[in-house]
């Protein structure tokens, strides 16, 4: 008898674990409330574009789904830093050739949605989960339009229900679940640049970053010309979301702080008003399984978006529960049980990297001894490659454990706080006196 699974919400993390179950010839039911996007089209306005990195492409790679989303991913290299002067700076993110990718988060689900049916896997859309019994593992469910409840009995329930999630809510009246959820001070609103003459009109293999210091304007380039621009600035206070009530307003805030942007947006005030201004959390919680009902993605660990990693770690959470399945064979506490003892300190690991990223954007990466900390730290790398890797490097480029890049990049701050130190360090970091220090730090640093 084929194992029966459900799973609450058909977003990006759900949607490809229906892939990976359906593959495996489970009997896949996929919970969803949104409509089919296929069908209505998808919703813009609350979305901020996604960031795929090697974490997300070894999941989509090992699905054979590679191929497809790469037609609609569009490679950055690194950051383009426009300072308030119009002066802009180039960042790059890796060695040559390494990248992430902009991807719409609208097409890359629909993208997922389709493959994971074509597998076998059900969904049902426009349909919410208002209840679930964690014995019989049973979810009560119902039409949004028709208001008809329905029981849904299966073997295991996955919640990939989001950073809101109802059954985490429905999870934390069982015994000693805890949770943490933490919102920031600072809110974030969708905006565009269009196309001109169906072109990009700035550089579109880079992610473009207006660090303002306490707020900033992002902007990720898709394959239609457009760039999808993010604003994120304090709800309350001095340049805020508050301090923006009309147009007036809102134009004047631009032309004060991105003077070099308001001519690429002719629908600025239209879109600012219109587009809702979405809210930033962190969701922390332990256990993530009650019987044979657990938590994943973002219904586990939703973090904010500064590293570009919510949904790579999404779907690495999705990779290494197929690997434990291949493990345990259909043993679901075990699975479950070990799921969410790997995954736990990764995921609060790059939660605190996340919200260091924050304040590296929009507070240091415009500064010039940010900046040459940078290339300091890429040079050690690049000199001393079996030993020494950026942060962003192992948390991006490679699939380091979230906890262990966060041990070592702590660790190696040290190293490079003692060079940014050096006198005139600004006209001798590419000498081999750094070298030298670099090579001392990491022969008494082994196990670092």
């Amino acid at each position: 008898m084929k194992c029966r699974v459900v799973i609450a919400g058909g977003g990006l993390v759900g949607s490809l674990l229906a892939c990976y179950l359906a593959k495996r010839n489970m009997d896949v039911t996929v919970i969803e409330k949104r409509a089919d996007s296929r069908n209505v089209g998808y919703t813009g306005g609350r979305s901020i574009n996604l960031a795929l990195s090697n974490r997300g492409w070894a999941a989509l790679e090992k699905m054979g789904l590679k191929e497809q989303v790469s037609s609609i991913a569009l490679p950055m290299k690194g950051r383009m830093i426009h300072q308030h002067s119009g002066e802009k700076n180039f960042l790059p993110y890796g060695k040559e050739g390494q990248c992430i990718y902009s991807v719409s988060r609208g097409k890359l689900n629909e993208i997922l949605i389709t493959a994971a049916e074509n597998l076998g896997a059900h969904f049902r859309f426009k349909e919410v989960c208002m209840d679930v019994d964690f014995e019989s593992t049973t979810l009560k469910v119902l039409h949004t339009d028709t208001g008809v409840s329905t029981s849904l009995s299966s073997d295991v329930v996955f919640a990939a229900d989001g950073a809101y999630s109802e059954l985490r809510y429905r999870m934390q009246r069982t015994y000693n679940f805890n949770l943490s959820i933490t919102h920031e001070a600072h809110g974030y609103k969708e905006l565009t640049i269009p196309p001109r003459n169906g072109k990009h009109v700035m550089e579109n293999d880079v992610l473009h970053i207006w660090p303002r210091e306490r707020f900033m304007m992002i902007a990720l380039p898709n394959p239609d010309g457009t760039f999808t621009c993010t604003l994120f600035a304090p709800l309350q206070g001095e340049n805020s979301f508050e301090s923006l009530p009309d147009a007036e307003a809102v134009q004047n805030y631009f032309h004060m702080h991105f003077p070099d942007a308001v001519p690429l947006m002719p629908g600025l005030t239209d879109e600012f008003f219109k587009n809702p201004t979405g809210s930033l959390v962190t969701v922390k919680c332990y256990p993530w399984k009650v019987n044979n009902v657990c938590l994943i993605g973002d219904a586990a660990h939703a973090i904010v978006p500064f590293y570009g990693q919510g949904m790579n770690c999404g779907f690495e959470d999705v990779r290494i529960l197929d690997e434990l399945i291949d493990r345990y064979d259909s043993q679901w506490d075990l699975i479950l049980g070990e799921f969410q003892k790997l995954r736990k300190p990764n995921a609060d690991a790059i939660a605190e990297l996340a919200l260091y990223n924050f304040i590296e954007m929009r507070d240091l990466s415009g500064r010039p001894d940010f900046q040459l900390r940078m290339k300091i730290e890429k040079r050690i790398a690049e000199f001393f490659p079996d030993k020494f890797q950026t942060l962003y490097s192992m948390v991006t480029f490679n699939q380091t454990p979230y906890a262990e890049a966060l041990r070592r990049g702590k660790k190696q701050s040290e190293l490079l706080d003692k060079i940014m130190q050096l006198e005139n360090v600004e006209h001798i970091w590419e000498t081999e006196q750094v070298l030298d220090i670099a090579r001392d730090w990491l022969s008494h640093h082994h196990e670092y």
